[in-house]
């Protein structure tokens, strides 16, 4: 598989590289960011994947995510994947939380958005593959996942179907259950059908803890001047989800903080440390 470099640059220490590579999961170009921190020849690191919220890309978190010093001084690789396929011949829609930027990481069955919109597959599977042979750097089998608000449905669900495969989930203002919100609702019913809601629980955080998945460790951030707290959000249902099967969740109601990056940047370095006490050794 060929890796363009479209930006590679040195960054506390180590290199922050922005990458393009032609998809079989989605049918077009796809474009990710990797900061590898300083390492010393051979070694083998963990990796951090960072899922990004609706009308995000890899960008967004790489420019204001505050997380380099933080993975330098833990020896921690990021990913940072888009969030849809992109591209004139991909179908969208002039709305902010559906299409193009909302790929909410679900594989699409509906037309005109199945052909493209693989998300799950390329998360789960392609770009995986990909890691583990262009970054040999890369420890495969030390793997943590995050993200924001879609990206914390993403990182939450993803995890939740492949228990196997991380050590540590964390999510800032995650959407807890797109199920029971109408962000979740729509892209849900536009991708998958309002006809087959039962296929909807497999994209549902609540939903997969009800039906038996389970999760090693967690801990959500979640501000309590989000603007989307009460309509979209709804960590009580992701608290009362653990609570009911014993799933042990760290949820931290943040004062003052709202759904910016300026809160995603403040507790970054939380997050990456928590991850890296679990991805050790």
């Amino acid at each position: 598989m060929t890796l363009e470099t479209l930006i590679s640059a040195r960054a506390d220490g180590g290199t922050q590289g922005v990458y393009r590579h032609a998809s079989s999961s989605t049918g077009t170009d796809m474009v990710f960011s990797v900061f590898v921190p300083p390492h010393p020849p051979g070694a083998k690191l963990p990796i951090l994947w960072y899922l990004s919220g609706l009308t995000c890309t890899h960008a967004n978190v790489t420019d204001k995510g505050g997380y380099r010093a933080a993975c330098a001084e833990h020896g921690i690789i990021l990913i940072a994947p888009d969030t849809s396929p992109r591209g004139e011949a991909v179908p969208d829609v002039d709305v902010y939380d559906f299409g193009q930027g909302a790929g909410f990481y679900v594989d699409a069955i509906r037309a005109p958005w199945a052909k493209h919109f693989k998300m799950r597959t390329y998360i789960e599977s392609e770009l995986p593959a990909l890691i583990a042979d262009a970054f040999p750097m890369a420890d495969m089998a030390r793997q943590g996942i995050t993200g924001h608000s879609m990206g914390g449905h993403g990182a939450l669900t993803i995890a939740l179907r492949n228990p196997t495969r991380f050590r540590s989930v964390s999510a800032f203002a995650p959407i807890a259950s797109p199920i029971a919100c109408a962000w979740g609702q729509k892209a849900l019913g536009g991708y998958i059908g309002d006809d087959n809601q039962a296929a909807w629980r497999d994209y549902d955080a609540c939903a997969l803890i009800a039906e038996g998945a389970r999760l090693p460790n967690l801990l959500v951030d979640q501000g309590d001047a989000d603007s989307f707290l009460a309509d979209q959000l709804h960590p009580e249902l992701l608290s009362a989800a653990c609570e009911a099967a014993g799933l042990p969740i760290t949820l931290r109601m943040q004062p003052g903080y709202d759904h910016s990056y300026y809160f995603i940047a403040t507790f970054m370095p939380d997050h990456i440390a928590w991850h890296a006490e679990r991805l050790k050794g």
